[in-house]
């Protein structure tokens, strides 16, 4: 199993917690954000993790050649920033499988991931999305589904009361990714998913295991007592 993560990001909203460093090395327990992604794909018996990198690559690179993986790494260089459907797609052409897994590098959703493998490939899917339901929230936007899972609309953020949200894991078929002819620069949220929702080929899988973003301080905050039981 290949998998992406998208750790080019600047985590602005973090700069007066964490100082001017990528968010993946948010410092969660001593410990950089990054490792925690890392020890969730070693579970899931990742064989190869590709970093699209970006703003203070350096720092994530030293960190890297520290450290004893158990999967091959190798990372994938923005010299501009390409948006979070240009650092997709600069990593996934440098991969072999036919089905990749995205994660999010600031983002825990503790999903199962053989079991999502399974609904992505059942439905042939083009792209699977993992998804939340989540209550009372405003900081994220709603995925609608059919009941056959297939995702029909996406919904701006806004206050809602109840709905599944994009919990920023992700599967890709490669191939028909690559077959889209995007352009170097773009939002895989706007311009991928939104665009080619219409086509029927996203699918949405629902999972109710734990999830955090860190985009926050709050969330930050909590992630530093979560992760002492997620991760013990």
């Amino acid at each position: 199993m290949e998998a992406i993560i998208l750790a080019g990001g600047l985590g602005t909203r973090l700069h007066g917690v964490i100082g001017a460093q990528p968010k993946c090395m948010a410092p969660v327990n001593g410990q950089p954000f990054l490792a925690y992604l890392f020890e969730y794909l070693e579970r899931n018996k990742c064989t190869r993790a590709i970093l699209s990198l970006g703003y203070k690559h350096k720092i994530v690179i030293n960190w890297l050649e520290e450290q004893d993986t158990y999967f091959e790494i190798d990372c994938a260089i923005e010299s501009e920033p390409l948006g979070t459907g240009g650092g997709i797609l600069a990593a996934i052409e440098d991969a072999a499988t036919d089905d990749v897994l995205i994660l999010n590098g600031d983002t825990m959703f503790n999903v199962n991931i053989p079991e999502m493998f399974k609904f992505h490939r059942a439905n042939n899917a083009t792209t699977t999305l993992a998804l939340k339901h989540m209550t009372d929230f405003d900081r994220y936007g709603v995925v609608n589904t059919n009941d056959k899972g297939v995702i029909t609309s996406f919904e701006e953020k806004k206050q809602t009361a109840e709905g599944t949200i994009n919990g920023g894991v992700y599967i890709i078929n490669r191939e028909k990714f690559l077959a889209k002819n995007l352009p170097e620069k773009f939002s895989f949220e706007k311009d991928y998913l939104e665009k080619f929702v219409n086509e029927k080929g996203f699918y949405g899988y629902k999972d109710s295991a734990y999830f955090i973003d860190i985009g926050i301080p709050q969330d930050y905050d909590k992630a530093q007592e979560d992760f002492k039981t997620l991760f013990a």
